[in-house]
């Protein structure tokens, strides 16, 4: 009852989201990546099935997954001047529920301030950050749920603004066949102080994604949608129906010779037509990683392209107390 219950729930809520969301959000940071693996598997993952907490902020139903004391640290090379770093930490609590407490900053540095004619006139800073809390419980052998809530604060200049987000997971993962199904809905919630009068949406994201690996080859698949919320964007407005959906696909491989080590590479279309539009080329879609998983210890470093102006490095390093 309770499983049903709960998925029936997140479907509704899911598909209300779906109907009620267009235009322009705010805290687009919150689109940065946290995980190195979800990054190399095409930026967009919520269904890979492993020991990897920064995969619980991709799906908080993954924290599941996650080993008693675990610790992570991560940091992106984003852009020149700017730094992205977080940290994460979980707990069980019982047979079935797992939870944990994350936190990312970003750190723009200092920026010049100029006025309407180009005069620069001095300097400001602006960062942003984001607390959350993550909770995960088994509803029964192959499903999972999760809730994440994440406390939101963005500082630019003599403005800032403060706002609360609600992730939901949902996960069904077939051990045998070795094949993961997600669901989620991210960033649910809204502004509580604007920065100035009017009040801005969080960038609503839900998500639909499959993992399977290989029966008789050391490979795994991953296919994300990504973005349902926003069919038609300024990108592909004049799009006909099958370039729309391409451009909500994230694609992902992973080659996995032993359970202790991946190869990773995936493929943004969105993004790859986003980056082309403002002079890249289709290739800023391409990302790649790789990572070692110790029973301890686990290192995952990825290279993706989020800015149209420089490349990104993405790392992860996790540790089990």
């Amino acid at each position: 009852m309770l499983k049903k219950s709960f998925i029936t729930a997140l479907l509704l809520l899911i598909f209300s989201v779906l109907r009620a969301q267009d235009g322009t959000s705010a805290f687009q940071f919150l689109k940065l990546p946290f995980s190195a693996h979800a990054s190399a598997l095409g930026g967009e993952n919520i269904s890979i099935i492993e020991d990897d907490l920064t995969m619980a902020v991709q799906n908080p139903a993954l924290l599941s997954c996650v080993a008693d004391k675990t610790l992570n640290l991560n940091y992106m090379l984003y852009m020149d001047g700017v730094n992205v770093g977080g940290a994460a930490f979980a707990r069980t609590a019982g047979e079935r529920s797992t939870w944990a407490v994350t936190a990312q900053y970003v750190d723009y540095g200092e920026l010049k301030e100029t006025t309407e004619e180009n005069i620069e006139i001095g300097t400001f800073s602006a960062k942003d950050i984001s607390i959350s809390g993550i909770y995960t419980y088994d509803l029964s052998d192959y499903w999972s749920g999760g809730v994440r809530t994440n406390f939101i604060y963005s500082h630019y200049d003599k403005y800032s603004s403060f706002a609360i987000g609600i992730d939901l997971g949902l996960n069904y993962y077939h051990q045998e066949s070795d094949f993961s199904a997600s669901l989620v809905a991210r960033n649910l919630g809204g502004q509580l102080k604007a920065f100035e009068e009017r009040h801005e949406k969080l960038p609503v994201d839900v998500q639909l994604g499959f993992s399977k690996r290989l029966a008789h080859a050391p490979f795994r698949l991953s296919f994300t949608l990504h973005d349902l919320t926003h069919w038609s964007t300024s990108v592909t407005a004049a799009n006909n129906f099958g370039k729309k959906l391409l451009n909500h696909i994230a694609l992902g491989i992973d080659f996995l010779p032993t359970s202790n080590f991946y190869l990773a590479a995936g493929y943004n279309f969105r993004r790859g037509e986003e980056m082309k539009i403002n002079g890249s080329s289709h290739w800023a879609g391409f990302t790649c990683g790789t990572g070692i998983q110790l029973k301890r210890l686990k290192l995952g470093i990825a290279y993706a392209k989020y800015h149209v102006s420089s490349s990104s490095l993405i790392f992860n390093l996790s540790y089990t107390l």
